[in-house]
């Protein structure tokens, strides 16, 4: 059985871009894009583990805004949840730690990177909420 692993990922937003960033060579799905973000740990809520791993790979502070549904993806040898927030940086300057590039890109850019297919889902559900949340309001 494959291993299933447990991944909080930020959707950091910024004057209406969004933070892609790139996987290195050397990791699994290497040079994918991806949102930030890694592997809850034991005793982890995953808003606790989102705000350590953007610290630890971008050397920034978040303030996680909003949650969205876990999704589950299978790969050939693992399967991984995602568990997605959007938030924004409350303070410090972006370095990479573990990734190859970043790019801040407008929300209907991100089908143009090669992303991650356990991130697909996040995407979709991030525009469709964000068109709901930009209806004008019925008069």
């Amino acid at each position: 059985m494959n291993p299933r692993l447990h991944v909080a990922c930020a959707i950091i937003e910024h004057d209406g871009l969004i933070l892609a960033t790139q996987r290195s060579a050397a990791m699994s799905l290497p040079l994918s894009w991806e949102f930030p973000g890694g592997k809850i740990e034991p005793g982890e809520t995953p808003g606790q583990c989102l705000i350590r791993e953007v610290r630890e790979e971008l050397g920034v502070n978040v303030i996680i805004e909003e949650s969205f549904p876990a999704t589950t993806h299978s790969y050939a040898d693992f399967t991984v949840t995602l568990h997605p927030f959007t938030c924004r940086i409350s303070d410090g300057t972006i370095t990479l730690h573990e990734h190859n590039a970043m790019l801040w890109i407008r929300p209907q850019q991100m089908a143009d990177l090669d992303w991650a297919a356990a991130d697909l889902p996040i995407i979709s559900a991030y525009l469709s909420r964000r068109k709901l949340s930009s209806a004008p309001e019925a008069a």
